[in-house]
């Protein structure tokens, strides 16, 4: 199957776009406002949710758009995305102290109804499918080259 007919946006995967885009968003506002109106209380924390904010539209734009570039990072990003929630979701439960005000992040997105921690791993899982499904479908390409062209590019 080539890439042109099943791009990461097909099926399940636009409505993780759809998701990854409110998260960004939301994030964002978050970290912004809190940034501009409080950032000496609790700079980590927010900086943290400026991270957050960053690699959501990253993931965001990832899953959009097409080529094997493309695919590596969002498959990096979401990657990044699930280690940061699993770090931070654990040091936040491990010693609160760290963390004086929530992040996206915190207790492993308990404010966004622990949609930071399904997310990456449902992204993740949807990657794999569409790198298998690409790879199934293309004879010589590997999980590595997604896009059905020598070398990996689109």
């Amino acid at each position: 199957m080539s890439e042109a007919l099943r791009p990461t946006s097909a099926g399940i995967g636009r409505v993780l776009i759809a998701v990854y885009g409110i998260l960004a968003l939301a994030a964002m506002g978050r970290s912004v406002y809190q940034i501009a109106t409080k950032f000496d209380e609790a700079p980590v924390a927010y900086s943290l949710s400026a991270l957050a904010a960053a690699v959501y539209v990253l993931a965001t734009v990832a899953l959009v758009a097409r080529g094997a570039l493309w695919f590596r990072v969002a498959v990096i990003a979401i990657g990044f995305e699930l280690a940061g929630v699993l770090v931070v979701g654990t040091l936040s439960i491990i010693d609160p102290a760290l963390f004086p005000d929530d992040t996206v992040w915190t207790a492993f997105g308990r404010g966004y109804a622990f949609i930071p921690l399904v997310l990456p791993v449902l992204g993740l899982l949807w990657l794999r499918q569409v790198a298998r499904a690409r790879t199934a479908a293309t004879p010589g390409v590997t999980a590595a080259t997604p896009s059905g062209t020598p070398g990996g590019t689109a």
